[in-house]
């Protein structure tokens, strides 16, 4: 007498029999999902709003350019600090390949005052400092209210503020009505600058026409700081003859720098920090995936009586190990699914917060989808090898 092959499953009705599982108890498959979803959409959100983040980086260091090169003084043999020649700007200005210099030069022990009422010990750190006609363009600054230096105010008591200043200063606008205590001498407030990118040390600092620095101020012409821009294709070659042109007699005391560097610096402390909450979303994801594993092992606990009629009704042990992990998959998948919706659209609102454009990267979204797979399976594995080892008598013998 022959014996009849068991049936196989199809496709669509290993997916059928494996929902009809979470379907019987919606409340628990909903719950352990969102294990799942909370740490995928963990994932894709920190990933999301740190390459929204790089975007907006890159975006504003392709509006400013990275061709701005800074030239200060470093240090002496004796570990004193050096300074730059007066002439150091002209001689740079010489390479063939500079298109644009300008220089600030930081006037030692002179402070700036809302009035002439504060005591000198609170200078609030706000640093004054002369500065050439071209510096606003040169280091791509714009004007938050007021007028830039121009070839009269630059000398005469004319005073334009870094964003930072102005607000220690509580001064939100410029005018001839304006004015703040410096050295003894009243400056009339014509510009407050927004904040400067590529230099920020200007926001801290307020700035004065280099020809009225040397008659009110005993400025001694030194710059202290040195921009340049060159043609991009040669700012490495401009940064290797900087220091010898800006100080013949002593390159080895000049600092030659890149802002953006500094910003590359600071992007590279938010990728550990990135690291970090990847992490983090990566051991909320594991909970959730211990969540499913724990939700299918009681499901095999309570269906014992299930799955012993199928046993006796000619379901096989692969049958129904197959059963248990496609509901596991299943189940998992719903949570990678929201996890991907929800991740999207917390990096979505955040970045329209903070004006960028969004920006997740495809393979956050893949990769977690392959992640919940994984998860699925291997929290499905030994639930569904359990509930195929039971025998069909020991099954209905079950309460």
């Amino acid at each position: 007498m022959s014996t009849l092959a068991p049936a196989r499953l199809r496709p669509a009705d290993v997916v059928r029999v494996g929902a009809s599982g979470l379907r019987t108890r919606p409340l628990r498959a909903f719950l352990s999902a969102l294990g799942i979803a909370i740490g995928i959409a963990a994932m894709i959100a920190v990933v999301g709003i740190s390459s929204s983040s790089r975007a907006e980086l890159d975006r504003q260091l392709a509006a400013l350019g990275t061709n701005l090169l800074t030239v200060a003084p470093g240090e002496t043999l004796f570990g004193d600090t050096a300074s730059l020649p007066p002439e150091a700007v002209k001689m740079i200005s010489r390479i063939g390949p500079v298109t644009q210099v300008a220089a600030v030069g930081t006037i030692s022990d002179t402070n700036v005052y809302r009035n002439d009422k504060i005591p000198s010990v609170e200078s609030g750190g706000i640093s004054v400092r002369a500065a050439h006609l071209d510096l606003l363009k040169t280091v791509s600054a714009t004007l938050a209210d007021g007028t830039w230096l121009n070839a009269a105010t630059a000398r005469y008591p004319a005073i334009v503020l870094g964003s930072g200043t102005a607000d220690r200063l509580g001064i939100g606008s410029a005018g001839t009505e304006i004015q703040v205590y410096v050295d003894g001498i009243w400056f009339t407030v014509v510009g407050i600058l927004d904040e400067v990118l590529l230099a920020p040390e200007l926001d801290s600092a307020a700035l004065i026409g280099w020809p009225a620095a040397q008659s009110y101020l005993g400025f001694d012409g030194h710059p202290t700081t040195v921009y340049t821009r060159s043609d991009d294709s040669a700012v490495e070659a401009v940064r290797g003859v900087l220091a010898e042109t800006a100080n013949p007699q002593a390159p080895n005391e000049v600092k030659v720098s890149r802002p953006s560097d500094a910003l590359a610096a600071r992007q590279a402390t938010n990728k550990a920090f990135t690291g970090l909450l990847l992490g983090l979303g990566a051991v909320a994801l594991l909970v959730g995936g211990v969540g499913v594993a724990n939700t299918m092992v009681i499901s095999v606990l309570e269906r014992r009586p299930e799955i012993g009629l199928r046993r006796s009704l000619g379901a096989t042990r692969g049958q129904i190990r197959l059963q248990f992990l496609a509901e596991s998959l299943l189940l998992s998948l719903l949570g990678g699914i929201g996890g991907v919706v929800l991740g999207v659209t917390v990096t979505t609102f955040y970045a329209i917060t903070q004006g960028w454009t969004a920006v997740v990267p495809a393979w956050a979204s893949i990769g977690g989808m392959a992640a919940t797979v994984v998860i699925g399976a291997m929290a499905g594995l030994y639930p569904a090898m359990r509930a195929a080892r039971l025998a069909p008598t020991e099954a209905l013998a079950t309460p």
